[in-house]
């Protein structure tokens, strides 16, 4: 059993990958020292399966809300069903996963219908949101700027990184957290390497978005919170410092922004 603390603060965990084993997956997570994770959620018919493994499972917290690349689903109903699973279940830490994504869709303003009114849900509920960006970052820059100007930007994390230091600036400017995934260990991604070197110690989150983009060594293989230690190891050596800190620092940032411990 390991005796470092580990938050994997973004992975997936209801998907088919893991319906013939997810009790094995807990074991090996709890045996690498993950301690708690966050269970983000792409669309509405996902959150009873949510509600329903977050009270199986203690170390399972869950977000609820609107993928962009099922933006066509959101209704004028959907804010008022999303605040209502949110404010039934003391388990929902978070609204998301939403956000934009230009690489794999292009309906754009479809896009934005949904991403601004979950926005106004989590300044709402006080709760913060997870950002799925794709190809996106200066629209997504300037429409959370305009909620700052407003001063109604919820606090967040970008989950998931693929941007450049300078994007990374500006939305650390804006508040938000940054979360490095198995991508940050892949050997050519030199912008996201630096992201990870540079991002100050109280700012940054480390995630698998497990079952996807599984960290070297275990490339080509289906994702798992256990390797969230991946993450981490890769993380230390890029910022010239123990797996112990990276643990620490990211650990105590994911408890700030999810406010696990108001949880009854």
């Amino acid at each position: 059993m390991s005796d470092i603390k580990l938050i994997d603060s973004h992975c997936h965990l209801i998907f088919e990958d893991f319906e013939k084993d997810l009790e094995d997956v807990l074991l090996r997570l709890r045996s690498k020292g993950v301690k708690k994770l966050v269970h983000a959620c792409c669309e509405f018919k996902e959150i009873p399966k949510l509600k329903k493994i977050s009270h199986k499972f203690n170390e399972i917290y869950y977000s609820v809300g609107l993928h962009p690349l099922e933006a066509k689903k959101w209704k004028q109903s959907s804010k008022h069903h999303l605040k209502t699973a949110a404010q039934e279940d003391t388990r929902v830490v978070a609204i998301g996963e939403l956000g934009l994504d230009f690489f794999k869709s292009e309906n754009q303003a479809q896009q934005i219908d949904a991403f601004i009114p979950q926005m106004e849900l989590a300044f709402e509920l006080q709760l913060p949101v997870i950002i799925h960006c794709r190809n996106a970052a200066h629209e997504m820059i300037k429409l959370c700027n305009d909620l700052s100007k407003k001063g109604k930007c919820p606090k967040g994390v970008l989950h998931c990184w693929t941007g450049t230091p300078k994007e990374m600036k500006q939305f650390l400017d804006l508040g938000f957290y940054i979360s490095f995934s198995g991508i940050v260990t892949f050997p050519k991604a030199h912008e996201i390497h630096e992201c990870a070197r540079i991002v100050p110690r109280d700012k940054y989150l480390i995630e698998t978005d497990s079952p996807f983009l599984a960290p070297v060594p275990h490339r080509g293989k289906r994702n798992e919170p256990a390797f969230v230690e991946n993450v981490a190891n890769f993380m230390a050596d890029l910022r010239s410092t123990k797996l112990t800190t990276i643990a620490k620092e990211s650990s105590k940032n994911a408890e700030d922004l999810f406010n696990f411990d108001l949880i009854s």
